[in-house]
């Protein structure tokens, strides 16, 4: 009942009424201070909108290939001569792995080079990559035209070859590539699968420009001694499915023991391959985008910040234009707390105008990046409310010290202003 007439007594309606009629007196002025707080609230919806809708796109690609994925890979670093592996991976370790390591419902070698490939109409420079019969097993591909590497093109080396489908729109001008003829590093191949466009990457790549062959037909047919080390047949990644979630640690702590021991190396020395799962992959990748979408979030509330010290700056002016109004309404009765509600209200309807249509530009430019496929952003009711109610606790913020100075001007003196 208290709180009740507590509000009943601010009387905030007539109090909206007369900051509403303060602004429009100087509506120029007005609308150049709304406008600080519109850019800051628009800016802190469109960034974090970005932001997290990178985060997800993030997240969903790679939790689309399986949160049992683990995959190894020789280390790459930087010399004079450009890249190089501190250490081949070979196919044996892939069979000794498989052998040795529990918890592994399937495995699968690749072999990646860069290799022309070419149509009548077209070529291009592309990642080739040799794969066994059961990579569909691992990784997760849907094909949408024709049929994936069987066991029987694995065994008989033939020239047969799946294609993501933006590559194979590219390569065949947009006709329907299925049956047709290609060529891979001089070889003929016909393309007997498309896969479905899935708008994602896998690692430094598009899963939309994938060219898939047998293994073995790499081997024999397209790579030959240069996938060759030591006299051994080398891989580029090995892609293990764990058996279950819970076993995913403990498969990529054997793998790494196997591997040590395969390549002669102790517990203290550095192994030369990489061995992670999607799991790390992803905790990386969102740590790096929640610090991401924090930072652009920081630089949004300095644009807010910038609308608050605005918001002050017109305030402070109109305190001084009305003293002598301030006087007057002192001289009628007017309490302290009458005019410093008055003043407050006046800045609370700038920030929630301000506000209300900040959100509405934020979410627009967010829905236009969204449009023109620049990022997928993504706009939660959370992001609206933090940045409405961010506008709001400026608007309170930075009036506190204008109302507080209409309120403590003494009635004699505010009359006798000029």
């Amino acid at each position: 009942m208290k709180l009740f007439t507590f509000f009943k007594n601010l009387n905030i309606v007539g109090n909206v009424k007369i900051a509403l009629r303060a602004l429009r007196a100087n509506m120029l002025r007005s609308s150049l201070t709304v406008l600080g707080i519109v850019i800051g609230v628009a800016a802190v919806v469109a960034l974090l909108s970005i932001g997290k809708g990178a985060t997800s796109s993030i997240t969903d690609s790679v939790s689309s290939m399986g949160s049992n994925l683990v995959s190894i890979s020789a280390q790459m670093r930087f010399g004079p001569g450009g890249v190089s592996s501190d250490a081949s991976l070979y196919y044996s370790d892939y069979q000794n792995i498989v052998s040795t390591v529990s918890g592994i419902r399937e495995a699968v070698p690749s072999y990646s080079a860069r290799k022309t490939i070419s149509s009548t109409t077209r070529s291009s420079n592309a990642s080739v990559t040799g794969v066994t019969a059961n990579y569909l097993d691992v990784r997760s591909y849907t094909i949408a035209e024709g049929r994936f590497i069987a066991a029987s093109d694995y065994t008989s080396d033939n020239q047969v070859v799946v294609l993501g489908s933006q590559i194979a729109s590219d390569i065949f001008d947009g006709l329907a590539p299925l049956g047709r003829k290609l060529t891979i590093g001089g070889k003929d191949f016909t393309v007997i699968g498309v896969f479905a466009a899935s708008g994602s990457s896998t690692g430094m790549s598009s899963g939309d420009e994938v060219v898939l062959i047998p293994l073995s037909t790499a081997y024999d047919k397209v790579f030959g001694t240069s996938a060759m080390s030591n006299g051994k047949r080398t891989v580029s990644s090995i892609y293990i499915s764990a058996s279950s979630a819970d076993v995913v640690d403990s498969v990529i702590s054997d793998s790494e023991l196997v591997l040590r021991s395969d390549h002669g190396l102790t517990l203290d020395e550095t192994l030369p391959f990489s061995v992670s799962s999607q799991a790390q992959a992803l905790e990386t990748l969102s740590t790096v985008s929640s610090t991401l979408t924090a930072f652009l979030g920081a630089i949004a509330a300095i644009s807010l910040l910038v609308g608050g010290i605005g918001i002050m700056n017109i305030e402070l002016v109109s305190v001084t234009e009305r003293t002598r109004e301030i006087g007057l309404r002192k001289a009628v009765g007017a309490t302290q707390r009458i005019i410093l509600t008055q003043f407050m209200i006046e800045t609370m309807t700038l920030a929630v105008m301000g506000g209300v249509l900040g959100i509405l530009l934020g979410s627009a430019i967010a829905e236009a990046f969204t449009l023109l496929g620049l990022i997928t952003a993504k706009i939660t009711i959370d992001t609206l409310v933090l940045a409405f109610f961010s506008a709001a606790i400026i608007g309170i913020f930075f009036g506190i010290y204008p109302a507080y100075l209409a309120s403590k001007l003494r009635p004699i003196v505010a009359l006798r202003y000029e």
